[in-house]
């Protein structure tokens, strides 16, 4: 199983492209601290993913794949997952106290009991987990989730524009949503030389990166102008239905349009066949939605999260990851040295 998974990846990446995890592999091989354990791990499934699994298997992990009816998947590879002996899982599939730690993504299986408690890997899975008693490792609230939302999901976003023909120089970009997704796209449309602007509430205190103009979102006027002068159209506020009340004038807008949250953000007026992607994140168009060198700190974390669960280091509900294993991971991010100017970059804005 293990050297079918390394067989390959290698023919896509060498261990400089996920320093973080290579790390965690040659740690793990040692001393192996899953030996004997069940683990789900429902991350999206790509082949980036399959590295994932690697340091998980090498620690002694009995693994197997979770996926549920949202979870975005390369059909092709979920084949392969049978073939190399990795179970694949949904959450009907699961008996309660089957697996002693289920590392989540959007709350897919919050509903499966685990023996020793869950890892969440996004901000929209918070909400499964609110109300539960059990130990919940949650890595989106580290500075590591950075890399991959800010970071990584804006340079998706633009190389799955670029994939399509499109083209932002000298254009108007408008992103609504001022958090990690959305100030990403807005970082790197503004790198590919797009003019940005950004929709937001003054309320949520979010201040511009530099360059970039915000649109106030509690003035229809402001933000009905701002559709009508876009190019290109983005919505990452990571609310259903944010956009609901403009779907007249994202109509009548000639602009290309892209959701990049996991929630129809611009509700039933809007026709899906309007956005690109039926209204589906549009990095999934790619091959590798996320590049690697983004989502491999992200992966090494969730992994690094199901070990703490697993040591009892997690206490009774939702708790962020602790600052010096984020930083351990960082450490070996930074002298894998492929991130150095992205860091720095994500610093300066």
């Amino acid at each position: 199983m293990f050297d079918a998974i390394l067989k390959h990846i290698s023919a896509f990446y060498s261990p400089q492209d996920y320093p973080a995890l290579a790390e965690q592999l040659a740690k793990w091989r040692s001393s192996r601290p899953f030996a004997g354990r069940k683990v789900i791990d429902a991350t999206p499934v790509f082949t980036n993913t399959l590295v994932k699994y690697l340091p998980l298997l090498a620690g002694g992990a009995e693994l197997s794949v979770g996926v549920g009816k949202v979870t975005p998947t390369d059909p092709e590879l979920m084949p392969r997952l049978r073939e190399w002996g990795i179970p694949v899982v949904s959450p009907e599939d699961c008996r309660d106290g089957a697996f002693d730690v289920i590392m989540d993504c959007a709350g897919v299986f919050a509903r499966v009991k685990a023996r020793c408690g869950y890892v969440e890997l996004t901000r929209s899975g918070l909400y499964e987990y609110r109300n539960v008693s059990a130990p919940v490792f949650f890595a989106d609230a580290g500075r590591i989730k950075l890399i991959e939302t800010t970071l990584g999901t804006g340079e998706g976003y633009c190389r799955a524009l670029k994939q399509l023909g499109y083209e932002l120089s000298g254009r108007e970009l408008l992103v609504f949503g001022g958090g990690k997704v959305g100030r990403g796209i807005a970082l790197y449309g503004r790198r590919a030389g797009a003019k940005v602007s950004v929709g937001e509430f003054p309320s949520m205190g979010i201040a511009a990166p530099t360059g970039v103009r915000m649109v106030d979102a509690g003035n229809r006027t402001a933000v009905a102008t701002a559709i009508a002068a876009a190019d290109f159209i983005v919505s990452a506020t990571g609310r259903a239905g944010a956009l609901s009340d403009y779907a007249e004038a994202l109509r009548a807008s000639s602009a290309v349009i892209a959701n990049m949250g996991v929630l129809d953000e611009f509700g039933p007026k809007l026709p899906t066949e309007r956005v690109l992607n039926a209204k589906r994140p549009l990095n999934f168009i790619l091959k590798e939605p996320t590049q690697l060198k983004f989502i491999d700190p992200t992966m090494a974390l969730d992994n690094a999260g199901a070990l703490e669960v697993l040591n009892g280091r997690v206490g009774a509900g939702v708790a962020a990851p602790p600052q010096e294993l984020e930083e351990e991971i960082l450490t070996a991010v930074r002298r894998g040295g492929e991130l150095k100017e992205e860091l720095d970059w994500l610093g300066d804005n």
